[in-house]
Parts: structure tokens; C-alpha cells; sequence
């Protein structure tokens, strides 16, 4: 019996390709969203021959402002659709000093625009149905900015704060979210950036499989944010612990006393002084 039908983007290969391949081993019917033709048609075809499934490819360029319509069109009117993956992405080439507007422009309407116009959809049009889940692969780096090309970094921040205030939000609707923060992951983003993929410490490349499977052993524990590579759990629930006990602090009627120029400071404070002494 199928599992409802997923919307899978970015399949062409690595991260989205194995979700479509775990996605229809568990019985899920898939609808794939890539650019590549021939890949995949073979891709849906393999995939329907091996596990059962209905399998739709929809050749789309998400950059495309009438190719992201129609596939945001499926998403709101497709009643079978029960999950969305956000898979398509893209990377940098470099710093971002070392790299031209044009390119972090375009990284920018695709991991950004676009992941939000399709994750929006999906959130109204499962929030009407009271069912359904979206999956969004955001990035480690969304938690170490210091560390990767400023543009990049930004963009998985935000899928990484999307997918967190949806999930609070979705969660009386029955719509679940969760966030994927891979580290480097085996793919070929890297050869598309023009990245010697040998560079990188083998101890800290994690294999596609491997990641995609971790990933969905998270969603099938409820996780909102997993981080395939993780072990300490304890490490991500402290920080989130210590970033919600901001929240009493972050928007009060007056500045904090290190803000405000000394004689404002003393003055208050001999005031508070006579108010209680009296």
C-alpha cells in the first residue's frame, strides 16, 4: 500500500536521489523535480521497476519563475501529496569576496526564494489537510557562520530558522517539519563548484546513503533539527536550552545599562536610590 505521495527536488543526483530511492523503498508514490531530462526519466523508471510505485518525473529549473509556478501548482492542488523534501540547492566556489554578485545572487534565489515558496505551499496546503510533513536539508554550517562563504552560510540559516518557526506554528495543524544539517556530504555539488573534493579530511566526508538514512532515522524519531553526524545529543539540546533562556531578555523597555551613557546610569540609579529609601 502506498504511503502517500512525495515531492522530492533537486533528484538528479546525490542528497535527492537517495531520498527518492529510501522514499519509495518504504512505499511512498514520488513526484521528482530536477532540471536533467535523461537522468531522470532513468531515475523513475528504476524506481518504479524496483519498488512498486508510482514515480511522476516533472522537469523543472526552480530558477525559473514559470517553472517554480507550476510545480508550486502541483504542490497546492495534488491531493495525494503527503511530503515535501527539499533537496535542490546549491553551493559556493569560494569566499565570498572571491566570487562574482551574480553567483551569490543565484545561491541565494535557490536555496532561499525558492525553498520558501515551496515550503509555504506545502505548509498551507497540509495545514488545510491537517497531515503531512515537509523535510528541508539545511546545513552544519548554519551553526558555525565563521567557518564557510558568508552568502552560503546565511541561506542554510535560514532554512535552518524557517523549518524551527514553521514547526512550532504547523504543529496544532498535525503538519510536521524537520531540518537536515549535513556536514560534507559525497555529492556532486563539489565538482560542480570546481572543489578538489581530496582537500577535504576523509574522517569528515559522510556518504550520501549514509547521510540520507541517518536523516530519516531522525524524522522517524520526531526530530524538528538532526544532525546526521552528531553523536552527543546532549551538546545540541544544551545550546538550544541556552538560546531559549535569551528570550525573557530580548525586548524590554529599556536599553541594557551597558548601552546607555554613564550619567543616564547614574542618574537612574540615585533615583532608585531616594525611591527606596523612602
Amino acid at each position: 500500500m502506498t504511503q502517500g505521495t512525495a515531492l522530492i527536488t533537486g533528484v538528479s543526483s546525490g542528497i535527492g536521489a537517495v531520498y527518492a530511492e529510501r522514499l519509495a523503498r518504504r512505499g511512498h508514490d514520488l513526484i521528482l523535480v530536477a532540471r536533467d531530462f535523461d537522468r531522470l526519466k532513468s531515475l523513475a523508471n528504476r524506481l518504479s521497476g524496483e519498488h512498486g510505485v508510482v514515480v511522476t518525473p516533472l522537469i523543472a529549473d526552480l530558477t525559473s519563475a514559470a517553472d517554480l509556478e507550476r510545480v508550486v501548482a502541483k504542490l497546492g492542488e495534488d491531493a495525494q501529496i503527503s511530503l515535501l523534501v527539499n533537496c535542490a540547492g546549491t553551493g559556493p566556489s569560494g569566499p565570498l569576496l572571491g566570487s562574482e554578485p551574480d553567483g551569490l545572487n543565484k545561491m541565494v534565489q535557490l536555496n532561499v526564494d525558492v525553498l520558501h515558496s515551496l515550503t509555504t505551499t506545502a505548509a498551507h496546503t497540509f495545514a488545510r489537510r491537517r497531515n503531512g510533513a515537509i523535510i528541508n536539508i539545511a546545513s552544519a554550517v548554519a551553526l558555525m557562520p565563521e567557518r564557510f562563504n558568508a552568502t552560503y552560510v546565511a541561506t542554510k540559516a535560514f532554512v535552518l530558522a524557517l523549518t524551527q518557526a514553521l514547526s512550532a506554528e504547523l504543529e496544532p495543524h498535525g503538519v510536521r517539519m524537520q531540518a537536515v544539517l549535513p556536514g560534507f556530504t559525497r555529492t556532486e555539488i563539489f565538482d560542480r563548484a570546481g572543489i578538489d573534493i581530496s582537500v577535504i579530511p576523509a574522517d569528515m566526508m559522510m556518504d550520501a546513503g549514509e547521510m540520507v538514512d541517518a536523516a530519516l532515522a531522525g524524522f522517524d524519531r520526531g526530530e524538528v533539527v538532526t544532525i546526521p553526524s552528531l553523536a552527543d545529543v546532549e551538546l545540541w539540546t544544551r545550546m538550544e536550552s541556552a538560546r531559549k533562556s535569551l528570550g525573557p531578555y530580548l525586548s524590554l523597555r529599556h536599553p541594557a545599562p551597558r548601552y546607555r551613557p554613564a550619567a543616564i546610569v547614574a542618574a537612574k540609579s540615585h533615583l532608585e536610590e531616594n525611591v527606596h529609601e523612602r
